[in-house]
């Protein structure tokens, strides 16, 4: 009979297998290991991204600061300046716009002329209401005016006419003019006009200025 002693095998074959165990958890633990230290470098870059966008940030937040820190100032210059636009635009309103006025009333007072107004508005009135349209062979001589008042672009006009008719002429001509506009006609009566003894009509007129 032969016998066969298997113990110091198993013993070897125990030791073989804690050793393969014990290398595995070692491999294990330097792949966790490598695994942590990569996501902590990506970790890293991203933090430093972020604190490079925050950096950016930062710069614009300050800049725009910087911009508008001044801006209630800058604002209030602006509503001053734009405050002395308007009132230099209204003196040379103020100043050019009366002139303007009286050189059209002198116009329309003139044989062989009449009001400002575009010709094809002119020609449109013609086809439409041609008794609104002023006559061209009016003598402009037939009335002459006394009183020019204006107030906050308001004229009151006071003078004597040869009769009404002309009073009409003359109602319709500032009526057409690009420088007057509702065109009131006033009480007015039969009179004697002292310097020329003549019979006459003396009116009062009334209309808004446009400048």
């Amino acid at each position: 009979m032969i016998r066969i002693n298997l113990l110091p095998q198993k013993r070897e074959a125990r030791r073989e297998g804690g050793q393969g165990w014990l290398i595995a958890v070692m491999i294990v633990v330097v792949l966790e290991v490598v695994v942590l230290g990569l996501y902590h470098q990506l970790k890293l870059q991203d933090l430093a991204k972020q604190r490079q966008v925050n950096q950016e940030l930062d710069a614009q937040i300050a800049q725009i600061q910087s911009t508008v820190k001044n801006h209630d100032e800058v604002r209030q210059k602006l509503s001053v300046l734009r405050a002395r636009e308007e009132a230099i635009a209204k003196l040379q309103a103020a100043r050019s716009g009366p002139t303007a006025v009286l050189l059209e009333l002198s116009r329309i007072l003139t044989t062989g002329r009449g009001p400002t107004i575009p010709d094809d508005e002119l020609q449109q009135k013609r086809k439409d209401s041609p008794n609104d349209v002023h006559n061209l062979g009016w003598d402009a001589r037939r009335l002459w005016l006394s009183s020019y008042v204006e107030h906050e672009r308001v004229v009151k006009l006071e003078g004597w006419a040869v009769d009404g008719e002309d009073v009409s002429e003359l109602a319709r001509r500032l009526a057409l003019s690009q420088y007057f506009g509702d065109v009131v006609l006033l009480p007015g009566n039969r009179q004697t006009e002292t310097a020329t003894k003549m019979n006459v009509v003396k009116f009062q007129l009334q209309a808004k200025v446009r400048y």
